[in-house]
């Protein structure tokens, strides 16, 4: 099992830097993956988002949203938003590093960014964004049960979802789409762990799959 400084080391190896800086300008968004260890394993901090949302309402997201002008690039625009969603504090964030981008289906580019926090932080949620805060251990997104893939027409790739039941609230959660797939990336990455189902892309470098789908999205812009 990966400890949290292994699990850093890991991660940064896959900071995109400004390998992506030639992309067209985008309407850009960020997501902040917020990571801690309980009882000696690797989780992950998620949110449903709230009935009453104009878009994605009542989906398991991780907190994040589009760039504001005064937001200095992606890691802030993820703080800041884990912040207006969750009560997560910037600097009770360690940031890791930022994972490729990807063009969710309203056209936005979108930027992972990967941090650490402190098990003990406790989600102060916004009624009016976020209707519950729950965790997932990692290795959950690794493996077959309780997971389905499926091939949309016209499409490439697999897109994976997976059905949740958390053990403190008894609480079902369906996670799918762009959160599914960010979910299984991290954990693919973070524990270096094959998963028991085909992923589509090489867990060892997943750079080219995730490079020739944005390719293929901004080219048909």
């Amino acid at each position: 099992m990966a400890t949290k400084e292994e699990a850093i080391a890991t991660l940064k190896r896959f900071e995109i830097g400004n390998r992506f800086s030639y992309l067209p300008v985008l309407p850009k968004a960020s997501v902040l993956i917020p990571l801690f260890v309980r009882r000696g394993e690797l989780c992950v901090l998620m949110t449903l988002r709230s009935k009453e949302l104009r878009t994605s309402a009542g989906e398991v997201c991780f907190p994040g949203g589009k760039r504001d002008p005064s937001d200095a690039g992606d890691v802030d625009t993820a703080l800041r938003e884990a912040q207006e969603e969750i009560g997560l504090p910037a600097d009770q964030v360690e940031v890791v590093c930022r994972l490729f981008p990807i063009i969710s289906k309203s056209g936005l580019l979108v930027t992972p960014v990967v941090g650490f926090i402190e098990e003990s932080f406790c989600p102060c949620p916004n009624p009016a964004e976020v209707s519950a805060v729950f965790s997932v251990p990692l290795d959950f997104f690794t493996r077959e049960k309780d997971h389905l893939a499926y091939g949309p027409p016209g499409m490439t790739g697999l897109f994976h979802t997976f059905h949740f039941t958390d053990p403190d609230s008894g609480w079902q959660y369906h996670i799918w789409g762009l959160t599914a797939m960010l979910a299984t990336l991290v954990s693919v990455l973070t524990l270096r762990k094959k998963p028991e189902f085909d992923i589509g892309f090489d867990s060892e470098d997943p750079l080219p799959f995730f490079q020739q789908g944005l390719d293929r999205r901004i080219s048909k812009l």
